[in-house]
């Protein structure tokens, strides 16, 4: 069991546009691997930890308010975490809790519900910031791709430096490199 930063970025750092659009990221080509490859990290995952801000884009992206059953063709039934401190819209018959207590108490929470599965910190980058903070980070999986935004929400606004950051696994698909990270 894990509690693992498994994302996309931009060449430069950036998670999302100033606006939080990750439009630029469904504008990259990739293959059938690539999807092979989200699958079975989908199947590792038994909880999940977001930020509001990624809450929202996900629930404007995908039309959650009017299409529900979206969810769980992504999250399937596991329990997600929202950290925030306004009110949120529901996603009907998705078990998502939000919440606004300290990360240690959500990620005791996160790791109970997980079981033996992995906790997937889905961002934004803040989020996970706050889990580093703490020594809740283990391992970060982020899938660079040839675009540069300028600015927007950045990967990981945190000092972890190359002490702290053991690389342990390279993978390509296409134009995409995807890099892993052991974190201590």
């Amino acid at each position: 069991m894990a509690t693992v930063y498994y994302t996309a970025t931009t060449l430069d750092g950036f998670l999302a546009t100033p606006d939080h659009s990750l439009d630029w990221l469904f504008a990259v080509e990739h293959g059938p691997e690539l999807e092979a490859e989200m699958a079975r990290f989908s199947d590792t995952v038994g909880a999940l930890v977001m930020g509001s801000s990624t809450y929202r884009w996900v629930v404007a992206h995908e039309d959650l308010e009017h299409h529900p059953e979206r969810w769980r063709e992504w999250y399937g039934d596991r329990p997600t975490w929202v950290l925030t401190h306004r009110e949120q819209p529901v996603v009907p018959g998705a078990d998502i809790r939000f919440t606004q207590v300290p990360v240690p108490a959500v990620h005791a929470e996160a790791v109970a519900a997980a079981g033996e599965r992995d906790v997937w910190l889905m961002g934004g980058g803040d989020v996970v910031g706050q889990f580093a903070d703490v020594g809740l980070l283990d391992r970060v999986v982020a899938t660079i791709a040839p675009v540069t935004l300028g600015a927007g929400a950045p990967l990981l606004p945190r000092v972890l430096e190359s002490d702290r950051l053991t690389l342990t696994d390279v993978q390509r698909w296409g134009q995409l490199v995807s890099l892993t990270y052991e974190v201590s």
